[in-house]
């Protein structure tokens, strides 16, 4: 029994060992893959702060401006753009985006454009209506991507399918915090301020053909960049919250071995305790 014992454990340590260097692998690669994550994120934010700002001082620089995107749409129904991972073993990434989610849509009427296979999934599964399914796996999302979804939402929300566009994604707050937010994509209320001076409020740009036609070209390369942004963020998010569960992971296995060690040292001492005791009292027989 004992030698029995004794190989059942030591194949339950060899068996930890295995799983604990795959573990260790993506602990690592999710490190080495988080770091340019974050760079391509803070990469992307100049490019739409910068047309952010350039919407801001078209707004605030003509006071008879009108524009679609900055009207609330003509229903409440909501689209939520929702991005998620590609796959698990990160933690509660997904499940706590999910969360969010749910407190976020309690008794509204909405549509989801998700992005990253397991929001396809949920929401697949909960039979929630998808705008399209086309940008499934949040690593094959590039920039034209993005520009391709803006365009796909703002046609939507000018055509009044819906009026009001929520993007839900995973902040980056540090390396051990990630936390479910969500920011307005449409309408664009805050760029437009009502309690300004006409006679204080004096533009000497000249927009072709219009300002407000110019404003709106610009709209959709702002989404795409705020999305494509975005998604960096919720990428390093996700890597971060892989890296953390595998370390996790990792050092529960050291621990596992450990004991599983420990127990195989008792009864090896025991085999051999039983067989030292087995030849004294065979010897003590003889000479009886």
């Amino acid at each position: 029994m004992a030698a029995a014992n004794m190989k059942a454990v030591k194949l339950r340590i060899k068996s930890v060992q295995n799983t604990m260097q795959i573990t260790k692998a993506m602990q690592l690669v999710a490190a080495s893959k988080l770091r340019k994550a974050r760079d391509r994120a803070q990469q992307s934010e100049p490019y739409y702060k910068i047309l952010k700002n350039t919407l801001t001082d078209i707004a605030s620089g003509n006071n008879d401006f009108t524009s679609p995107y900055t009207k609330s749409g003509s229903n409440d129904k909501w689209l939520y753009v929702v991005i998620a991972g590609d796959r698990g073993l990160a933690g509660g990434y997904n499940a706590n985006l999910f969360r969010y989610m749910e407190k976020e849509t309690e008794g509204k009427d909405y549509t989801v454009l998700p992005i990253g296979n397991k929001s396809v999934d949920y929401f697949a599964h909960r039979n929630v209506p998808i705008l399209t399914r086309e940008f499934a796996e949040v690593g094959k999302v590039t920039i034209s991507d993005c520009f391709e979804i803006a365009k796909l939402i703002c046609e939507d929300y000018r055509n009044g399918e819906f009026g009001h566009v929520t993007m839900c994604f995973t902040n980056f707050i540090s390396m051990l915090s990630q936390v479910p937010s969500g920011t307005a994509m449409l309408p664009l209320s805050d760029f437009v301020k009502e309690d300004v001076d006409p006679k204080a409020n004096k533009n000497l740009i000249l927009y072709e053909p219009d300002s407000e036609s110019v404003f709106n070209a610009i709209v959709p390369e702002y989404l795409a960049g705020l999305l494509y942004s975005t998604i960096n963020v919720s990428v390093a998010s996700e890597l971060a919250a892989r890296s953390n569960a595998m370390k996790a992971a990792t050092d529960n296995a050291e621990d596992m071995i450990s004991t599983l060690s420990l127990n195989y040292n008792r009864a090896r001492q025991a085999s051999i305790t039983q067989e030292i005791t087995e030849i004294v009292g065979g010897a003590e027989t003889n000479d009886a």
